[in-house]
């Protein structure tokens, strides 16, 4: 695998497959692969299976990982997809302070008396009380958008302004109904990356502005969430709240931001989820995107081009945007 990485800590998990065969979760330490269907007792047959059984399971991967003694395939003849297929996806919008900052400023009308300084530091100070007196804005994703972190990404014909956003994403271990923030993040088995893509032009309904956002449209379509490389345990991240985000697109830095500038972290983001619905083992956390996307360029994604998006400890994804059509 050109882009490996090894990520954090002793292990990460993924899921892989031979060549046209079946996929497995395995195992992944010093660019080997250990086929967890034949090393853990229950013969798990994915990797959400291995999550719904997390804390018996990671005491066993723990001492798998250090077990020179087992038959491993080498990553390099592995074809790696999604590492989880999850029941559900949370998404968090506005989330990263610049960026919300950037969207507003690139949005606003040309009527807008203010200056861009004006501009910028009026949103700024409505960032900062949201972050003290508000809530998390989140909503919901779909599986079916999930693609590989090498895989193709085709843009569809109807997708006028397709743009990226490269998120933390949260991998839950267990149910979690009601949690507190203070409890929150022994619910999180680990972490990976998502490459949250949205149709800047189909964001907000034109035929009724007044219904507001259309999620559905701008960002549910096939190969719209490029997932993992990897899944990290949370044990080997010290501080998902101090990571660095990176997109680059044709080699070229867009994206390059702390998670610290998160107004909402983790914790806060799935209490506040578990308050209204029940996180399930191996659903997703998408945390918001970082400053630097396509609409503050002013370049959107087009046939072509590559982006690699990277997270501290996290791995690399790697994924080329096709016209429908010409796959």
């Amino acid at each position: 695998m050109a882009m490996f990485a090894q990520p954090a800590g002793p292990f990460a998990l993924g899921t892989f497959s031979a060549q046209d065969g079946e996929s497995f979760p395995g195992l992944l330490a010093d660019g080997r692969v250990l086929d967890l269907r034949s090393a853990l007792g229950w013969a798990p047959s994915d990797l959400r299976a291995v999550l719904e059984r997390w804390e018996e399971a990671l005491p066993v991967l723990r001492t798998l990982a250090d077990d020179d003694s087992l038959d491993r395939l080498p990553l390099e003849g592995l074809r790696v997809h999604a590492p989880v297929e999850p029941r559900q996806i949370f998404q968090s919008g506005a989330n990263y302070r610049q960026h919300v900052i950037d969207l507003e400023v690139a949005h606003r009308s040309p009527d807008d008396p203010r200056t861009v300084e004006e501009a910028r530091a009026e949103v700024a100070a409505v960032m900062d009380r949201r972050a003290a007196e508000d809530l998390p804005y989140v909503f919901i994703g779909l599986p079916s958008s999930i693609t590989g972190p090498y895989d193709d990404v085709v843009l569809p014909a109807w997708a006028e302004q397709p743009d990226w956003e490269l998120e933390l994403a949260a991998v839950i271990a267990r149910p979690a109904y009601r949690v507190t923030v203070e409890e929150a993040l022994e619910y999180v088995a680990g972490y990976t990356i998502a490459n949250d893509l949205t149709d800047r032009a189909t964001v907000f309904r034109r035929d009724m502005k007044a219904i507001g956002t259309d999620w559905l449209r701008c960002k549910n379509a096939p190969d719209f969430t490029p997932l993992g490389p990897w899944l990290v345990p949370a044990e080997s991240i010290a501080d998902p709240g101090d990571l660095r985000v990176t997109l680059k697109l044709n080699g070229e830095t867009m994206q390059d931001e702390s998670t610290k500038d998160m107004l909402f972290g983790i914790a806060r983001l799935v209490s506040y989820i578990s308050q209204t619905s029940r996180l399930l083992p191996g659903d997703l956390v998408l945390t918001g995107s970082p400053a630097g996307n396509g609409m503050h360029w002013g370049r959107l994604l087009r046939d072509g081009d590559v982006m690699e998006g990277s997270i501290t400890g996290l791995g690399v994804q790697r994924t080329r945007c096709v016209a429908e059509g010409t796959a």
